[in-house]
C-alpha cells in the first residue's frame, strides 16, 4: 500500500508560509524531509547551512493520507501491517481510530477487517511531533544528563536524529516501513526464530515457531533445511511450536579470510488441516559456532571472539546509518559500503547503538561477504528511563529484534549500549540522577535476560565499554572492552602505544571529506578551514583546534586550504594506521580493534574512512593496509625498537625480513636479515640490533624491512615530518590511457613520503586505487585512475592531484 500518497503541515505558527496548508504527494516508504524536498519545499538539508532553517519540521504534526480500493473476501482476517512508524502515529481508517504507536524501532499489526468496505477506504497516519512527545515524558519522568542539548533519550527513536558530534539535527517523521494489508484465515506464521548451532560435525536448527490464530483446527508446520524435513503439529488452541533438525556434516560458515560463507536455504511453512499452505517464511542459514573467550588470565580479562573454535582477531569498523534518511539507502548502496569495508580487509562492523537496527539487507549482505556482526541495542550517551511507557517499548522492540536477526550468521554478538554504563561512572551523572533510572536495569537485567531466552547461542554483553563486571571500573583497558578517546580529545595520537587493551571498541581521528563532496556541498568562496559552510559542517566540539594540534606535532604548517585538506587527511590515517598496528602487534593480548567509523551519514568533517558520498579517504588506504592478514610493523620496544610479523592468515608465514637503517638519499648504513616462521593466527616479535635501531643522523634517516609480497614493507622514520631534512620533491610521471581510464607512473627523483593522487579534484567521479605509498630515489609506483573522462595529464602529476609530505619544503617536479 505504497501508492497514491499525500502529505500535509497540521497548521502551526512555526510551518513556514508556502508550506502552511499545501498538500504534496509522499513516497512511501519515506519521510516528511524527501517529501518536502522532492516538493521543491525545502532546500537540500545537506547543502552549506541549510540544516539551520529546517528546525521547525521537527517540531510540526504531519499527516499522511491514502485512498485505496477494497473488495472484501472470504478471509478470516484482514491486518493493517506497519513494518516501521517514525515515530509518534495515530492511525485512522475510514474516520475511526486503529492505534497508536510511539517506536521507531519496532512494527505494528492492526486487525481492520471490520473496517474495512467495499470500494474507496480512506487511511490517515498522523504523526505528532517527536520533540513534544519528547519533553513531556522529560516533564513528566524529570530530566536525565545526555551528551547533547536534544531530548533523544525520551523517546524509541534513531537518537542521531537529534544531531551528533558527526550529524545534522534533522528529527524525521514518516511512514518509513513497508506499509500494507495482509489478508489471512485459519493461521499465519507470526515469528520463525532459528537458534543454528555445531554438534561436532553436524548442524542443528532448534527452530522455534510461534503462530496467530483465527480459529480453532489443528495445524502442522514442516520446516526443512540441507535434504532434512521435519513436521511438528500445533494441537487445536496452542500457538507455538519447537522443531530440531540435524543436517550431517554440512559446510560451515566462516568469517572472510577464514573460510567460504556456506549457507542453507530453511524453508518453513505452515500447513492448514487440509495440508494446503496457509503461510511461509524462508532465510538462508549459516552453520557456525560462536563463544566469547573472558576467562580472567595473567594480563586480567580477555575478549576474544572464537568462531567455529578459531579466535577471530577483530579487524572491525563502526557503522552509523548510512544517510540521515533511511529510505534513499537501497541494496545497491549497502552492498557498495559493505563491499568497501571488506575491500579495507575489515572482518567486522559494529552497529552502533544511536542509530537502528539495520534492514535485512545489511545483514544478509554481510552473511553473504563473512563480515561479523556486532549489534548495540539502541542506546548511546545518555542516562534512559526505564518507567514506563519506555520499560514496556524497550522489550517489545528487543524481542522483536533478536527474533527478525536469530537466523543471520553474521550476527556474533549484542551489545547492551554505547558508553552510558562508562557515562555513569565518568561524565559527572551520578549526582544530577539523584537515584533516578538511568538504563542500568535494561543492559545487566532486561537484555541478558531477552537474549538468554530466545538466543542463547550468541553471547551478550553489557556495554561498549565494558569490563565484565561492575567491581571493575567499565573501561579499565586490562578487562574486556575498552574505548580510546584521550587521544583525539587531549593527547597525541603516539598516545596509542601508552595502552595494552584486550580490546580496543571505539578509537578514532577526524579528518575532512574528499574535495569532490565538499565542492558539491558548500558553496564558500574561498573554502577555508573556517569558512562558514566548513565550520557548519565540523560538529565535533573543539574539532579544528583538535585538528591543528595534531598538525602541529607532526607536519609542516599548511600555507593554504589544499595543503590543510592534504594534511589533515594524512594525519587522520597516519593516526589511525599507528593504532591498529601497535594493537595488532600485541596479538593474543590485544584481540581486537574496531575503528570509529567507516561512514558517514551527510557530507561532514568526522572520524569516518569513506565520507558522506561515498568517496575514500586516504584513510581507508591506510586501514587496508594496517588490517591486511600478513601485517609487518617496526614498533617501539623498551629502548629499542623490533620487527612484529602478525600473520591472521589461515597458513604459516614463513620469509626472510631484510632490514635496512638508510638515509632520504637511498645510501645504506646497517642491516640485517630476519627468518619469519609466523604459525597461523598469531604474531612474532625480533628485537632489531642496536646499530639499526639508533641513527647517525635522525633528520636524514629511516629504517626498512621488507619481506616482500604480500605484506610488503614496513617504514620506520626517527623523527617527525616537520623535523625532517625533506629534500624537496622531484619525481618523473607517465600518464597512459588504460581501458575506463589513466595509467599514472610515478619514478622518485628523490624520497616521497606518502605519495597520494587526488584525481576527483579533476572529475568527480574518479576514483584510484592506492595512496600513501612512500617511495625511495629510483623506486616506482603506479597508481591506476578510474574516470568517465580523460583526464589532464598535467594536472594529475602536479599539486593539488598529486601530493607527498615534501612537496610543502618546495615546488620541484619534471614531468
Amino acid at each position: 500500500m505504497h501508492d497514491g500518497w499525500l502529505l500535509e503541515a497540521v497548521p502551526g505558527p512555526q510551518v513556514p508560509e508556502g508550506i502552511a496548508g499545501r498538500t504534496v504527494p509522499a513516497a512511501v516508504p519515506g519521510c516528511v524531509h524527501t517529501d518536502l524536498l522532492a516538493a521543491g519545499l525545502i532546500p537540500d538539508p545537506f547543502l552549506d547551512d541549510n540544516e539551520r532553517g529546517l528546525a521547525w519540521i521537527g517540531r510540526t504534526d504531519w499527516v499522511y493520507r491514502t485512498t485505496f480500493r477494497h473488495e472484501p473476501g472470504a478471509d478470516d482476517r484482514v491486518d493493517l501491517v506497519c513494518a516501521g512508524l517514525d515515530t509518534v502515529a495515530t492511525l485512522t481508517l475510514n474516520d475511526v481510530e486503529v492505534g497508536r504507536t510511539e517506536n521507531m524501532h519496532r512494527g505494528y499489526r492492526f486487525d481492520v477487517r471490520s473496517l474495512l468496505r467495499p470500494g474507496d477506504n480512506t487511511l490517515v497516519v498522523r504523526f505528532d511531533s517527536a520533540y513534544r512527545y519528547a519533553a513531556a515524558h522529560q516533564d513528566r519522568l524529570g530530566d536525565r544528563p545526555n551528551a547533547y542539548p536534544e531530548p533523544f533519550h525520551f523517546i524509541r527513536k534513531m537518537a542521531c536524529n537529534f544531531g551528533w558530534d558527526w550529524g545534522p539535527t534533522l528529527v524525521t517523521a514518516g511512514i518509513w516501513q513497508d506499509i500494507g494489508l495482509h489478508a489471512w484465515s485459519t493461521a499465519r506464521l507470526a515469528t520463525a526464530r532459528p537458534l543454528v548451532t555445531l554438534e561436532g560435525a553436524d548442524g542443528r536448527v532448534e527452530l522455534h515457531v510461534e503462530i496467530e490464530r483465527a480459529s480453532g483446527e489443528p495445524v502442522t508446520v514442516r520446516a526443512a533445511v540441507g535434504g532434512v524435513t521435519v513436521d511438528a503439529t500445533i494441537p487445536a488452541g496452542d500457538v507455538a511450536t519447537e522443531l530440531t533438525l540435524t543436517v550431517r556434516e554440512p559446510a560451515r560458515w566462516w568469517p572472510r579470510g577464514y573460510g567460504e560463507q556456506a549457507r542453507h536455504p530453511l524453508e518453513v511453512t505452515l500447513l492448514g488441516p487440509d495440508g494446503q499452505p496457509l503461510d511461509s517464511w524462508s532465510r538462508r542459514i549459516g552453520f557456525r559456532s560462536v563463544r566469547l573467550d573472558t576467562a580472567p588470565d595473567a594480563h586480567g580479562s580477555p575478549f576474544a571472539l572464537h568462531v567455529n573454535d578459531v579466535p577471530v582477531f577483530v579487524r572491525g569498523v563502526n557503522w552509523i546509518p548510512d544517510d540521515v534518511f533511511p529510505t534513499r539507502i537501497t541494496r545497491d548502496r549497502l552492498a557498495e559500503r559493505l563491499g568497501q569495508a571488506a575491500a579495507a580487509n575489515v572482518n567486522l562492523l559494529r552497529v552502533w547503538g544511536g542509530g537502528r537496527y539495520e534492514s535485512d539487507d545489511f545483514y544478509d549482505l554481510a552473511d553473504e561477504l563473512g563480515l561479523l556482526v556486532q549489534q548495540d541495542f539502541l542506546f548511546a550517551c545518555a542516562a534512559y528511563p526505564e518507567e514506563e511507557p519506555f520499560g514496556a517499548e524497550v522489550e517489545a522492540e528487543a524481542r522483536e529484534q533478536v527474533t527478525r536477526l536469530a537466523a543471520h550468521p553474521s550476527l556474533v554478538l549484542w551489545t547492551g549500549n554505547n558508553e552510558n554504563i562508562w557515562a555513569w561512572h565518568d561524565w559527572d551523572w551520578q549526582e544530577p540522577l539523584a537515584g533516578r533510572t538511568w538504563g542500568r536495569g535494561y543492559y545487566l537485567e532486561l537484555l541478558p535476560r531477552i537474549v538468554a531466552e530466545l538466543d542463547p547461542t550468541r553471547p551478550y554483553w553489557p556495554g561498549s565499554p565494558w569490563s565484565g563486571s561492575e567491581d571493575v571500573h567499565p573501561n579499565d583497558p586490562a578487562r574486556g572492552t575498552t574505548h580510546i578517546w584521550d587521544v583525539w580529545n587531549t593527547h597525541d595520537y603516539t598516545r596509542y602505544r601508552a595502552y595494552l587493551p584486550r580490546f580496543v571498541a571505539e578509537f578514532g581521528y577526524q579528518a575532512p571529506p574528499a574535495y569532490a563532496t565538499l565542492r558539491r556541498a558548500l558553496s564558500d568562496e574561498p573554502l577555508a578551514h573556517d569558512s562558514p559552510g566548513m565550520a557548519h559542517h565540523q560538529k565535533a566540539a573543539d574539532g579544528d583546534a583538535k585538528l591543528q594540534r595534531g598538525l602541529d606535532a607532526h607536519l609542516p604548517a599548511p600555507r593554504d586550504f589544499d595543503d590543510w585538506h592534504w594534511l589533515t587527511q594524512l594525519n587522520q590515517a597516519r593516526a589511525i594506521q599507528l593504532g591498529v598496528e601497535h594493537f595488532r602487534s600485541h596479538r593474543p593480548v590485544c584481540m581486537g580493534t574496531i575503528v570509529w567509523q567507516l561512514n558517514d551519514c551527510w557530507p561532514v568533517t568526522s572520524w569516518s574512512a569513506v565520507d558522506g558520498d561515498g568517496r575514500r579517504k586516504p584513510l581507508w588506504y591506510a586501514l587496508r593496509r594496517a588490517y591486511a592478514d600478513r601485517l609487518l610493523t617496526v614498533q617501539p620496544r623498551g629502548e629499542g625498537l623490533a620487527l612484529v610479523a602478525v600473520n591472521d592468515g589461515p597458513t604459516d608465514w614463513k620469509a626472510s625480513a631484510a632490514v635496512t637503517r638508510l638515509t632520504l638519499t637511498g645510501e645504506p648504513r646497517a642491516k640485517t636479515s630476519l627468518e619469519l616462521d609466523v604459525p597461523a593466527y598469531s604474531s612474532v616479535t625480533l628485537a632489531l640490533p642496536a646499530e639499526l635501531a639508533r641513527p647517525d643522523e635522525a633528520r636524514r634517516e629511516l629504517l626498512v624491512a621488507d619481506a616482500g609480497e604480500p605484506a610488503g614493507r614496513a617504514l620506520w622514520f626517527f623523527t617527525e615530518d616537520k623535523e625532517t631534512a625533506w629534500p624537496p620533491a622531484a619525481w618523473d610521471a607517465v600518464v597512459e590511457p588504460v581501458g575506463d581510464g589513466q595509467r599514472v607512473r610515478i619514478t622518485a627523483r628523490t624520497v616521497l613520503r606518502d605519495l597520494t593522487l587526488f584525481p576527483d579534484r579533476l572529475d568527480p567521479a574518479a576514483t584510484v586505487d592506492d595512496a600513501l605509498v612512500t617511495l625511495l630515489p629510483g623506486e616506482s609506483a603506479t597508481f591506476t585512475v578510474r574516470s568517465g573522462a580523460a583526464l589532464d595529464p598535467a594536472a594529475l602529476t602536479t599539486r593539488p592531484v598529486l601530493r607527498c609530505v615534501n612537496d610543502l619544503v618546495a615546488q620541484g617536479r619534471s614531468t
